[in-house]
């Protein structure tokens, strides 16, 4: 499979008033077009770095950082604005980018119509739930059409049961789409039910310390937790995590 993002030696450096402190140290691993991949690691060990590093906010102190798509990036809360309505938020990052003509605009409607939202354009982001509105907020993501989607921890401000509906929401869209998709969790069942392959990551300054193939095809994030090697993938991972 073709490599659509790929890390190579990369090393990242914050200087702080206090000094260097060191967030990544070698880290290579790459993403395969149409892959999903989710990455987990100890609290604080930079993975919300590596997404800005893969999209070019960041700059690596060492190493390469190689990618042939565009990005798309979905942050831990919707962030609608809540004084426009849900077509507005959907249109916002086509005005940002001069995109905003009539072609663009409707392949965004079409979009939210085929993904449930069509009946809420013209609602505020106050009158939805907290799962439309992340969805609303994938499709906003989606309306420049990137190649690939970095996802910082997008379900963690949901309650339980929505983060499953949604979680299986994204992850249909998303596959639908033949998206390509880097996820950061810190939910060890999150990233087994929805990815394609799983990296660990160490302690900071963080490499790449195991990486896994899901072995669930493609079976739905839902019915993965229900398959007999969910357990067995989850403590595997767990002890990683904790080694």
């Amino acid at each position: 499979m073709k490599n659509i993002l790929r890390f190579q030696g990369v090393t990242y450096i914050y200087h702080t008033a206090r000094g260097e402190l060191v967030a990544a140290k070698g880290l290579s691993f790459a993403v395969n077009e149409g892959e999903f991949v989710a990455i987990i690691g100890p609290s604080g060990c930079g993975k919300t770095t590596l997404l800005s590093l893969a999209a070019g906010l960041l700059k690596p102190s060492e190493g390469t950082i190689e990618s042939s798509g565009t990005f798309g990036y979905m942050l831990q809360k919707d962030e609608l604005f809540p004084w426009r309505t849900i077509e507005k938020n959907i249109f916002l990052p086509l005005e940002i980018m001069h995109r905003n003509n009539a072609v663009q605009r409707e392949r965004a409607i079409d979009l939210a119509k085929k993904y449930g939202l069509g009946d809420f354009l013209k609602s505020y982001p106050s009158q939805l739930s907290g799962g439309m509105r992340q969805r609303a907020a994938l499709i906003r993501t989606l309306a420049t059409d990137p190649d690939i989607l970095l996802l910082d921890e997008p379900f963690s401000a949901l309650d339980y049961q929505t983060r499953l509906n949604v979680c299986e929401d994204v992850a249909g869209i998303i596959r639908s789409e033949k998206k390509t998709a880097l996820l950061i969790t810190h939910d060890i069942s999150e990233a087994i039910s929805l990815a394609d392959r799983v990296l660990v990551l160490t302690a900071r300054p963080a490499r790449v310390a195991h990486s896994h193939t899901m072995d669930f095809g493609d079976v739905p994030p839902l019915k993965r937790r229900e398959q007999p090697g969910f357990s067995g993938w989850f403590e595997r991972l767990w002890g990683e995590l904790n080694a």
